[in-house]
């Protein structure tokens, strides 16, 4: 091959992948919230279908390159707030403004819940005239409504430079399960939306009915002996002579009785036991964990939230910085490779491995 078609293909290669880069970026919107603590405002935006990131970090302030100690003081002039990033042909911005305001008390000025201060105010921070507009109709829809006695106070603000917050902030709901769900509880916030608008957690309420658990005799008859035994007789299967034990595939693990997803491959990990371990749950609504008192030992069962399965035990046994052992069955799981998720109707999750 001559240069001339060389250089022609390399041209050719260039312009192709401008081009790609160009879409993708099209493709691609970025909305802005403040909503108290940030780690409570990523998880209910994150798997959400058209949402490919979710940002925790600092903005509205003066201070630059702000850190978690200098606007938590609240003399930096920032809140804390999340940015997402989303595909607009998949999930669009006024979804996104319904999703915030059932995620907030926006009659409080002063704080959301047990976090006070201006630091832990609402505000939605438009980037665009259109993103203002959509704002400004969703606020008086939501003032109208009726469902509030108090003014709403939550600003609607033009974007100003946004911070990430340091990397233990990020995701602080997968990395640290069980003490995200116990500030969200005693912080007040559950209690709110639930009380507000009579559900705890929008997306567990939309889990419920796509994740129903079938009745008995169906269960019955489309599990194994040994599934059957584990999941309704709370039973243990052998070590080491299991299906997942040893899976090393990327894929998510969903209830063999409900689907409803549990755990991802991202968080498994060779414990030594012989049974599949990770170290957090995928999707933490999906989970139940309930004090075991059975043979004469005191532990820490996991069932499904839907499908009321049993799947194993949670032990504090396992790797930092949790130091947790989600200690499953595999009878009780289901594997989903990579590959087949969206034909699973879990596509949602595929974004999790690329």
């Amino acid at each position: 091959m001559d240069t001339y078609w060389i250089n022609y293909i390399m041209l050719a290669l260039v312009v192709l992948v401008v081009g790609i880069s160009a879409a993708s970026r099209r493709e691609e919107e970025t909305a802005i919230f403040a909503g108290g603590c940030f780690w409570c405002m990523v998880s209910p935006f994150d798997r959400m279908e058209g949402v490919k990131k979710v940002v925790s970090g600092y903005t509205g302030g003066t201070l630059e390159n702000p850190s978690y100690e200098d606007v938590t003081s609240g003399t930096s002039g920032h809140m804390e707030a999340v940015l997402i990033r989303f595909d607009p042909s998949r999930i669009s911005y006024e979804k996104l403004l319904e999703i915030f305001w059932r995620q907030i008390d926006p009659t409080d000025a002063g704080g959301q819940f047990v976090d006070r201060g201006a630091q832990y105010r609402t505000a939605i921070f438009y980037l665009d005239e259109k993103q203002k507009g959509l704002a400004e109709q969703s606020k008086e829809e939501l003032a109208r409504s009726g469902r509030f006695d108090r003014p709403i106070a939550t600003g609607i603000l033009p974007a100003a430079r946004f911070y990430p917050a340091e990397d233990y902030h990020q995701d602080y709901y997968r990395k640290n399960e069980r003490r995200y769900a116990y500030y969200r509880h005693f912080s007040g916030r559950d209690l709110f939306i639930k009380k507000t608008w009579g559900e705890g957690d929008q997306k567990a309420s939309g889990n419920k009915a796509k994740y129903a658990r079938p009745s008995e005799e169906e269960i019955r008859g489309r599990l194994t002996p040994l599934q059957y035994d584990v999941v309704r007789n709370n039973g243990t299967e052998r070590p080491f002579q299991n299906e997942y034990w040893d899976e090393k595939r990327e894929g998510i693990y969903v209830d063999i009785v409900s689907g409803e997803p549990l755990f991802s491959s991202r968080d498994k990990f060779d414990s030594g036991t012989g049974w599949p371990s990770f170290t957090g749950p995928l999707a933490a609504e999906n989970i139940v964990e309930r004090t075991d008192r059975s043979l004469f030992m005191i532990r820490t069962e996991v069932r499904s939230r839907h499908g009321d399965s049993h799947l194993g035990h949670v032990f504090d046994d396992g790797p930092a910085p949790e130091g947790l052992r989600y200690c499953m069955n595999s009878a009780a799981l289901r594997f989903i490779p990579r590959e087949d998720l969206e034909r699973e109707g879990y596509g949602e999750f595929r974004e999790l491995f690329d």
